[in-house]
């Protein structure tokens, strides 16, 4: 774009300073070339040249298509290697490989027209120093190479500083970094923060929206969503209100409708879709697909209410062929065998660690009932799928 507006200023100004076509004026008033046509003109003639090295440049030391390099020339521009080479070079030194280094150049061309030493080595500098690995910082980069064109002092320093208060180490914080570089590097990040504190959102929830998704705390209009989770009740300082927030922020309005409407195929009332929100949120960040899965192995398979798992839709987390499936054959024959009394609780034997459900729903019979239940527990995932 700024290359096409050029061309039509010089091409202008060249008309402007073309001899009059009118024969009746004589040759000798016509008027000289000015030297801002002369100007002009080197100045189209330096930029041509420029591009035509960069886009040279990009195909024959960064390995891009020409398509590639036409963009990349769009964004940069050198008339010689020297700058270039060096930040290659730079990256070559600090573990990167050749593809790794063409990677990272290609999402962000203007790095090349950083100086290696005064502007990308002091933030490898400053990662190492929080107690990032080499390897950590190569990973950083690649992630989001767009954090080495902030301004080390004036932005990535006072980001870094304002994550690490929610972290009880460097270590900690620097590990939220290196899995999303955007927290440094957005420039709504610390904004987002000091706005959930002023809205009630405690330091141990804003924890949790670093370690399970950062880019929730880069996103706009977070105020909005926060106060829509509140309204459904959940408090800011407990943490199930941070999961609810990325239960609302994870996905869009279709995909949350989606959800709810499966649900509903299922016998739920939109109300009982948000009570089962309400007790567990984790429930709609739940595949479709997971939601389809459970229900139809409870109430299809196994015969049983889905009142039951609106009591604990906690469950819908857990595995279906790791614990779901084993443990809800094991039920369904104690069931069968009146062995566990009917009025007892489904959703009980799914909640308890492996070693606590084998006690209490397998190992507590004579030795030829516990053989069984355990057979029928070990082999319970492929004798239910095959139905």
């Amino acid at each position: 774009m700024f290359h096409s507006h050029r061309l039509r200023f010089l091409l202008h100004l060249n008309t402007l300073c073309k001899p009059s076509p009118n024969p009746k004026i004589s040759p000798l008033l016509h008027p000289k070339p000015s030297s801002l046509s002369i100007v002009s003109h080197n100045l189209f003639s330096t930029t041509c040249d420029k591009q035509s090295f960069t886009v040279s440049y990009f195909k024959t030391n960064c390995g891009f298509s020409h398509q590639a390099a036409l963009k990349a020339s769009k964004r940069v521009l050198f008339n010689d290697a020297n700058k270039p080479d060096s930040v290659i070079t730079f990256f070559t030194n600090h573990g990167f490989t050749l593809s790794q280094t063409h990677n990272v150049i290609g999402r962000t061309p203007e790095l090349l027209l950083f100086d290696p030493t005064t502007k990308l080595l002091p933030k490898f500098q400053f990662l190492a120093s929080k107690g990032a690995s080499p390897s950590d910082i190569v990973t950083t980069v690649i992630r989001s190479p767009r954090f080495l064109r902030k301004n080390l002092e004036k932005q990535i320093v006072p980001a870094f500083e304002a994550i690490r208060r929610f972290f009880t180490s460097d270590q900690k914080a620097i590990a939220c970094v290196i899995a999303c570089p955007t927290a440094i590097s957005d420039d709504r990040v610390v904004p987002n923060l000091n706005l959930l504190i002023d809205l009630g959102v405690s330091p141990s929830n804003i924890n949790n929206l670093f370690r399970t998704r950062p880019s929730i705390l880069s996103s706009g209009d977070l105020g909005s969503a926060v106060e829509e989770v509140k309204g459904y009740g959940f408090d800011p300082s407990k943490t199930l209100f941070s999961v609810a927030l990325l239960a609302k922020r994870a996905m869009a309005k279709s995909q949350w409708d989606t959800k709810v409407d499966a649900l509903k195929k299922w016998g739920w009332s939109e109300d009982t879709v948000v009570d089962a929100f309400r007790r567990q949120p984790s429930i709609m960040l739940r595949s479709t697909e997971k939601l389809n899965a459970v229900m139809n192995l409870w109430v299809d398979q196994l015969g049983w209410d889905t009142s039951a798992l609106l009591a604990a839709p906690i469950i819908f987390g857990y595995s279906l062929e790791k614990r779901i499936i084993p443990r809800a054959s094991v039920v369904k024959y104690l069931l069968s065998k009146g062995l566990m009394k009917k009025e007892a609780s489904l959703t009980t034997p799914f909640g308890l660690t492996d070693e606590l459900f084998l006690q209490k729903f397998v190992n507590c019979f004579e030795k030829e009932e516990t053989s069984r239940l355990l057979r029928l527990y070990q082999g319970a995932c492929k004798s239910l799928a095959l139905g």
